[in-house]
């Protein structure tokens, strides 16, 4: 039986070099701080547009718009964390994101409630996963497959905590108030831990592998196999989204309640759960190029599933929560990325540079997915089309490994010893 894959190097983190802190604070810092700024705007969205007159295209053009800008910033942010380490970074980006829900909570008219978001996107690109990510990366060095999975797993709450909490205050104290309540409660609850939690030094950055010569992060990025796996990803995350945020209208449309589309939604997140749990075996006995194929493949293979499965609703249920494991799997998988194939020198910088397209993608995927579903005839029609999508991510995917005389060949990452 075959051994595990050998991945790119990634030095080992010395001794002491893992403090502590670190892992249950960022645990508990993605928790909070996907769940206020991110969670929390599809629970008060209805809200807001009932109560101002804006249009619910506008607002959730000034959440995209957040997402954009973080999609750009965070390739900035990536150089930083690779000289400086996430502290200042972290520290930074919840002061950011408080004062921007402080703003949106006052915002008089749509254009200040714009202004709100801009800063939001900022802070996102300093407290989600990429900085976590980066943090765990360098610090736990080989054994972070371990430590990422811990941190996906906690983000994994975010909304089971904010979305039942956002409605509730939301009940109480309208959607001013209660964006107001959640920025003092991000501000105390992510400030001080970012602060405290990640002082401790920051190691050098491991040496480039041996087996590229991408000593660089620019040099990198240049290779043919880094555009065609952020290609891959692009694609990728535009399907993944589309079929989320799609997915509750299909069943409807086809006849099923609002109560159990949104049980079918809520399986497929916890099969998301449960895909973080599997990923470090699935790691262990793949190739990176393997595995990568396979999960696309699997995201393509569940949605033309969701196309054409209309009923019972208990195998729709199935379906949702193994599309819900190959996007948990694919979490870690966008995490790992890097550093299996070029090493964990220019993590975040790579990192950002790799999922910037794919973040704008995500954001992109309400609009599209329902313009196209309107122009396709329906969504079971808009899910095979997104099927397709994830076959060419899938496809590119495949061609990212080094090529020879017109044919693949393994790296160090997909071989067995």
């Amino acid at each position: 039986m075959a051994r595990s894959p050998s991945r790119a190097p990634v030095a080992a983190s010395p001794a002491g070099a893992r403090p502590r802190a670190v892992l249950p604070a960022l645990c508990a810092t993605q928790i909070v701080s996907w769940g206020i700024v991110y969670y929390a705007f599809p629970v008060l969205n209805p809200r807001i547009t009932a109560q101002t007159g804006w249009s619910a295209g506008a607002t959730t053009a000034a959440f995209s718009m957040a997402l954009v800008i973080s999609a750009l910033a965070g390739i900035r942010v990536g150089r930083i964390l690779d000289r400086h380490g996430p502290r200042i970074v972290m520290t930074a980006g919840s002061a950011l994101g408080a004062l921007s829900l402080l703003i949106m909570a006052g915002a008089p008219n749509l254009p200040v409630f714009f202004a709100g978001w801009m800063p939001a996107g900022l802070a996102m690109a300093a407290i989600f996963y990429q900085p976590a990510f980066a943090a765990v990366t360098r610090w736990w060095g080989e054994g972070r497959v371990r430590a990422l999975t811990v941190v996906t797993l906690a983000g994994g709450l975010a909304s089971t905590v904010f979305a039942p909490l956002t409605a509730l205050l939301a009940e109480h104290f309208g959607w001013r108030g209660t964006y107001a309540i959640l920025a003092v409660l991000l501000a105390a609850v992510t400030i001080p831990a970012h602060a405290l939690a990640l002082r401790a030094p920051w190691p050098p950055a491991p040496p480039a592998p041996a087996h590229t010569a991408a000593a660089t992060s620019a040099s990198a990025a240049r290779g043919r196999p880094f555009i065609l796996l952020a290609a891959a990803f692009t694609l990728s995350g535009f399907a993944m989204y589309a079929v989320v945020f799609s997915l509750v209208p299909l069943l409807t449309g086809r006849g099923a309640s609002t109560t159990a589309a949104a049980w079918v939604l809520g399986l497929g997140g916890a099969g998301q759960t449960l895909g973080r749990t599997l990923y470090a075996a699935l790691a262990r006995r793949t190739g990176v190029t393997t595995r990568t194929v396979a999960l696309l493949a699997g995201g393509a293979a569940t949605t033309a599933a969701l196309a054409l499965v209309s009923g019972p609703v208990i195998l729709v249920m199935a379906i949702a929560v193994v599309a819900g494991t190959v996007r948990g799997n694919l979490t870690l998988l966008q995490a790992t990325a890097v550093t299996d194939r070029w090493g964990a020198t220019h993590y975040g910088r790579l990192s950002a540079l790799l999922l910037a397209p794919a973040t704008v993608a995500a954001a992109m995927s309400p609009f599209l997915g329902t313009a196209l579903a309107g122009a396709l005839g329906g969504y079971p029609a808009l899910f095979m089309l997104l099927a397709c999508v994830s076959v060419a991510a899938a496809l590119l995917a495949a061609a990212t490994g080094p090529r020879r005389r017109g044919r693949a060949v393994p790296t160090p990452a997909d071989t067995t010893r």
